[in-house]
């Protein structure tokens, strides 16, 4: 408890942060959801044949996995808070649009013919008598939708858009649990409260004598709170996320971007560091985003204006090319067709090579006597890999190794980041990927096999960035390249031991190691 409770006290500037962009991006969502839902719901009780296609679309929308659901956004409408707001925003829906259906057409048939009979119009009907009846109803969607809006928006950090997810996943991919921690008890915290709150709204906007949705009469003297005070209240917030957005949006700065992993962290604070210190540019981090897909994705729309590839990643999974085992020719043609493709600009590499390889545990490498990649070929039918999930789904991981291995696994398990070590290390799986550089390697004492076919291209590390970046900001160049040659492999794998092992930040690691290498 005293080790967490440091560890809040050391990042209470970070976690603070972060829950105010949480708080920010949900309620925002929430009050989106509630404009869109609220009348989608109405207009569906007066046009009855739309019911069952709205309603429809909404529930399959709800079944679409959440990380699913931000694949098909990231193309259209690229990282950062717009993708993840659209999602929480879809899948809000359901609960306000069949709330405020179920409550508008469950009212007593008596009730609205004697509100016609004294000459009411729909309209009056609709607003004087079916609205504040259905209140309670209506009132009990928006709060589901509210809560389940804090958890959905962790997701916003595998895309950059910041939150309390940022921690989450950084915990995960470290195996640090005081850093889960930190990300999901504030997160509990803030949806407990938005539910309080969404729940004082309900009682103080519901007339008098209406059940509330938690079942209680609804009386009060004195409404402490009036209908127009509170949309105020929600307009005012919201013109302050757009006006904040705005500002942003038209602030000159380079934007940097990270993989969600530690390796990844370290090396996108390098950069932002270097920039922020040796140039009057201004840098804005989007650090810890998905797999490669979405960097890559991010890149080619102008979302992040540079970030670390390897060479190999760029060549098999990007390219779609043939595994190239020298590195000069590798890059060469990375180098080459990314200009000419994509008028993306490799610079010169950092000087590591963090290639794949597959690990086991000491104990298993010995029952099997396991040295080589090959040496699993006879035995891999009685043991479990458990790979990332991208290992497991690329031709330059899983696909193709086994094929060139003629590896058969009883079994794999996909497990994502460091979780995978945790997996292996109690015994849940038997062979995991792993890179060269792995900190994680060092601190489970794993052994690593040796890779006797060379299956496995090169992967040095190397910047990234936009032709039409270096273009506007010439002196990016030399100033990036500052790093070539500066880290190999040995020096990267202890870096990145400080951040999984000893528990130090990325940014801290990041810049310490600037530092000593006289670069800021």
């Amino acid at each position: 408890m005293n080790e967490f409770i440091n560890f809040i006290i050391s990042r209470k500037e970070q976690i603070l942060e972060l829950l105010w962009q949480h708080m920010q991006l949900t309620v925002f969502a929430v009050l989106l959801s509630i404009v869109i839902g609220v009348p989608l719901g109405i207009l569906i009780t007066r046009v009855r044949k739309l019911s069952k296609p709205i309603l429809g679309i909404a529930n399959v929308v709800q079944a679409i996995p959440s990380l699913a659901l931000l694949g098909f956004l990231i193309p259209v409408l690229g990282i950062g808070s717009k993708p993840a707001i659209v999602m929480v925003v879809l899948y809000s829906l359901l609960p306000i649009i069949k709330n405020t259906y179920t409550g508008l057409t469950n009212i007593n048939s008596d009730i609205l013919e004697a509100a016609k009979g004294i000459g009411m119009t729909k309209t009056q009907i609709l607003k004087m008598v079916q609205l504040p009846l259905a209140l309670p109803i209506m009132m009990a969607g928006i709060r589901i939708s509210a809560v389940t809006a804090v958890g959905l928006m962790t997701i916003a950090a595998f895309i950059g858009a910041g939150g309390l997810g940022y921690m989450v996943f950084s915990g995960v991919q470290t195996v640090d649990n005081n850093m889960i921690l930190a990300g999901a008890i504030p997160a509990c915290m803030l949806a407990l409260l938005i539910d309080f709150i969404v729940g004082k709204i309900e009682k103080s906007v519901s007339p008098n004598g209406i059940k509330s949705a938690d079942g209680s009469i609804n009386i009060r003297k004195k409404r402490k709170i009036n209908k127009k005070v509170v949309l105020a209240i929600a307009a005012l917030f919201i013109c302050t996320i757009l006006v904040t957005t705005f500002y942003k949006s038209n602030d000159k700065k380079i934007v940097v971007g990270s993989k969600n992993y530690t390796e990844q962290l370290i090396l996108g604070n390098m950069l932002a560091d270097l920039i922020e210190e040796n140039t009057n540019i201004k840098v804005e981090r989007k650090l810890n985003l998905g797999g490669s897909q979405v960097t890559f994705g991010a890149i080619q729309t102008g979302e992040l204006d540079m970030y670390i590839e390897y060479t190999g990643t760029g060549l098999v999974n990007i390219l779609k090319k043939d595994v190239v085992n020298d590195p000069k020719k590798a890059y060469d043609i990375v180098h080459d067709e990314f200009k000419d493709k994509y008028n993306l600009k490799w610079l010169e590499p950092l000087g590591f090579n963090n290639t794949y390889a597959l690990a086991v545990r000491k104990d298993t490498a010995k029952k099997y006597n396991l040295e080589t990649v090959s040496d699993l070929a006879g035995i891999s039918k009685d043991l479990i890999i458990g790979p990332t999930i991208e290992f497991a789904n690329r031709q330059d991981g899983y696909l193709g190794l086994s094929k060139e291995y003629n590896i058969k696994f009883k079994d794999v398990k996909a497990v994502d980041g460091g979780l995978r070590y945790k997996a292996i290390n109690n015994n849940k799986s038997d062979v995991t990927d792993a890179f060269l550089t792995d900190g994680l390697l060092k601190a489970f004492d794993l052994k690593v096999l040796k890779d006797d076919k060379n299956f496995f291209p090169p992967y040095y590390a190397v910047p990234l960035v936009r032709e039409d970046t270096l273009k506007k900001y010439p002196e990016l160049k030399d100033v990036i390249n500052k790093l070539s040659g500066k880290l190999n492999d040995e020096t990267m794998r202890d870096l990145n031991y400080r951040v999984d092992e000893l528990g130090e930040s990325p940014e801290s690691v990041a810049k310490d190691f600037l530092k000593k290498q006289g670069l800021i």
